[in-house]
């Protein structure tokens, strides 16, 4: 194993040289550290894990830079593969335009935004509008009371589908404008609060007003039988539920997809069997080319089951280009300007398999950063008192993949800080919505790779679902339910343990 590591860490610096020109001495500081510290992977214990540095096995790569997130697997070391990543990744960056324009059309006819990079900007995470109102890297997902009886999923609200989308195409040509479906609007709320020491805090709690583009305007959607049970204006509370997400990050996506289904299922204990007060669930959810129902893995609520899956829903749903997938136009009931306009370039679909493959792959193989600090004493107290106050029950340390077609993500130790399951975490986060098994109080635990560097990337760090949290400490803040003894817990240490585990999350 050590010779392994070796010849594939000396393969990440040529990789690193010829693919970015850096100067950045804390980067080459951690290259140098990770060829020097190669060792055995295959023992110690969570508070004594010889290979801590490498969060995602063989594919992690060591910059701290703000490219961090945007990075090829370290052990991606076939030059064909290389260029078909690149090439996968010119497609999820790819900005599309509506019918007509160019070999890039195909935006819309609704849309949230005209590219994959435009959410995940840098391949790192979203975060709420600033101004409160402009959505770029936030969705909000839209649903009706009952369960769908072919997917078992969420049922589409009446005129508006399964997510709202804030933006509408200018026809080429014609001179159509496509009604968007509404506009967002963000306010916050101050709960303060104090830890038993004395130090205060203040959580943001945040409200969603939905302006609904309805009428008789050109410009507007035309809702048919204004009194039917769910339009939005004469029915505005109770009626229908929303969702805000933010993008969450891409790196270590092939990874979490090639842990074993019977590994995740282990971590579940659904009636709380040996009474700690964790119960997590796996979440079982429709796949489309299979027309039968998988274990989840991927979104905020584990509700895409795979990876191909996951992209080619987000094609649909927040740029409006149909693939093998999912075929049809991303236009609801009742939106006749939506689902007359052309498709683009009058090709169906607008995405070919061969084009999300190429997405997939890319997707599948984006590395994740390896750790920094991780020798610290103030990071190793941190992670002993992160995995005393119970923390790493539900974000599990270490796992190991299994099989998968990629084989750079198959069979690797990796460290991702999740179980992939679904957790009541209480009703402060709750959305009140359904999705397949997951209640509105129920979040798949987020992996927490990379979580120190997102700020670097991204330049926020609010976290959570719905980026409310504006730092590590108000995301262990807001955890409940399942999470409240943890985070009990948490509040009753001494100000210096707190500040000691944020240390080795930022770490992470």
């Amino acid at each position: 194993m050590k010779s392994k590591h070796l010849i594939l860490l000396t393969s990440i610096i040529l990789i690193f040289s010829c693919k970015k020109k850096s100067n950045d001495d804390e980067t080459n500081a951690l290259i140098l550290a990770a060829l020097i510290s190669s060792p055995q992977c295959s023992a110690g214990d969570l508070l004594n894990d010889p290979c801590e540095q490498f969060s995602g096995g063989d594919t992690t790569t060591f910059d701290s830079t703000e490219s961090a997130f945007d990075l090829e697997a370290a052990n991606v070391v076939d030059s064909k593969r290389s260029i078909d990543f690149q090439d996968g990744n010119a497609n999820f960056n790819r900005t599309w335009l509506p019918s007509g324009n160019s070999s890039v059309a195909g935006l819309g006819p609704v849309f949230n935004n005209r590219s994959c990079q435009g959410c995940h900007v840098k391949d790192g995470r979203g975060r709420p509008p600033a101004d409160g109102t402009s959505l770029s890297s936030m969705l909000i997902r839209l649903s009706i009371t009952g369960t769908n009886p072919t997917t078992g999923g969420p049922v589409a609200m009446t005129n508006f589908g399964t997510q709202l989308n804030t933006e509408g195409i200018l026809e080429f040509g014609s001179g159509t404008q496509i009604p968007k479906e509404g506009t967002v609007t963000i306010t916050y709320t101050e709960e303060p609060g104090s830890f038993p020491d004395g130090e205060t805090y203040s959580l943001r709690k945040p409200s969603y007003t939905i302006t609904w583009n309805v009428g008789g305007g050109a410009t507007q959607i035309n809702v048919a039988n204004p009194g039917q049970p769910y339009h939005p204006t004469s029915n505005p509370s109770g009626s229908y539920f929303i969702s805000p997400r933010t993008a969450p990050m891409v790196p270590g996506l092939g990874l979490l997809e090639a842990i074993p289904e019977a590994t995740i299922r282990s971590f579940a204990d659904v009636s709380d069997s040996n009474g700690d007060g964790i119960s997590g669930k796996p979440n079982l959810v429709w796949d489309t080319t299979q027309a039968k129902s998988f274990l989840g893995r991927f979104g905020w609520k584990a509700n895409q089951p795979n990876l191909n899956h996951q992209n080619a829903s987000a094609f649909l749903g927040d740029i409006g280009l149909t693939t093998p997938v999912f075929p049809s136009e991303n236009c609801a009931t009742g939106q006749t300007l939506c689902s007359a306009s052309p498709t683009g370039n009058g090709t169906n679909p607008e995405i070919s398999s061969d084009r999300l493959a190429r997405v997939t792959f890319y997707t599948s193989l984006v590395s994740v950063p390896g750790r920094r600090g991780w020798k610290t004493e103030d990071v190793r107290k941190g992670k002993e008192l992160f995995i005393q106050i119970g923390c790493s029950s539900c974000h599990i340390p270490r796992i190991k993949t299994g099989d998968h077609s990629i084989q750079e993500v198959a069979n690797q130790e990796i460290r991702p800080y999740t179980d992939l399951l679904l957790h009541d975490m209480g009703d402060g986060l709750s959305d009140s919505r359904s999705d397949f098994l997951a209640t509105g109080n129920e979040w798949r635990t987020t992996p927490l790779w990379g979580l120190g560097l997102i700020e670097r990337v991204n330049g926020h760090e609010l976290l959570l679902h719905d980026g409310r949290a504006r730092g590590i400490q108000e995301a262990i803040l807001w955890h409940g339910g399942e999470a409240e003894q943890s985070k009990n817990n948490y509040k009753v240490l001494p100000k210096e343990s707190r500040t000691k585990i944020i240390s080795f999350l930022k770490s992470l």
